[in-house]
């Protein structure tokens, strides 16, 4: 009996449900987050470089209040909290992208400061000197350079985000690992193994994606930065 519970993920339906149901969630919402957040993350990273004592506060709390509670409290924090306090209805996919884009801005912000903050001044004094202005600076000279040392951390993020995105089953989210759940449920007396294997086929999934992504952040970091 032991044995025949790997025909648990064998089944076609089964497998089609934790691909094009389960997966595809998980993607998406981690997919449109990333890209929300990146965006994000560069205005907040490139606001960091300033000099105003009351940017770089509001920038300092906000992303401590992300690295300080963690991702699972924001999630009930926005789908409990805020929708009641503001009497909104929101589905439990758009508040993991909210959630997830805010917490991905504030770590994105943090990449974009410490990228730029790593140039060697000297080609800050050197685009001055050809009397480019403030935005010129940035365009031309300090982003372009920037853009290297940022890529292996965006990447690394990025892979964090997907992986992080098993905690919307929480809410409610229909998920690959909700998806993985529901079978476990109506296979477990056909199939008493069949948690081994549905949780195996998840770890696969989400090895299969994340695993490369590490290892291009990984390469990336020693071709580019050391």
């Amino acid at each position: 009996m032991q044995s025949s519970g790997i025909n648990v993920i064998l089944q076609e339906k089964n497998i089609q449900r934790l691909l094009f149901e389960g997966l595809f969630v998980t993607i998406e919402i981690a997919f449109i987050s990333i890209i929300i957040g990146s965006i994000l993350g560069i205005l907040i990273g490139l606001s960091r470089t300033t000099k105003s004592k009351v940017i770089l506060f509001i920038n300092r709390v906000y992303l401590e209040a992300f690295r300080i509670i963690p991702t699972l409290v924001w999630l009930f924090i926005f789908y409990f909290g805020v929708t009641t306090a503001l009497n909104i209805d929101l589905s439990g996919e758009v508040v993991s992208i909210i959630v997830f884009s805010l917490w991905g801005a504030a770590e994105m912000g943090d990449i974009v400061r410490g990228a730029l903050q790593s140039l060697p001044q000297h080609q800050i004094e050197a685009g001055k000197a050809l009397g480019l202005n403030y935005f010129q600076l940035y365009r031309y000279v300090l982003i372009p350079q920037a853009i290297r040392r940022m890529i292996p951390g965006t990447i690394n993020l990025a892979t964090r985000m997907i992986k992080t995105t098993s905690l919307v089953v929480l809410i409610g989210v229909i998920d690959v690992v909700k998806i993985g759940q529901q079978i476990i449920e109506t296979s477990r007396f056909e199939f008493p193994t069949a948690s081994f294997w549905i949780y195996g086929c998840i770890f696969f999934l989400y090895f299969i994606i994340c695993y490369p992504l590490s290892k291009i952040s990984k390469n990336l970091e020693a071709k580019w930065i050391n």
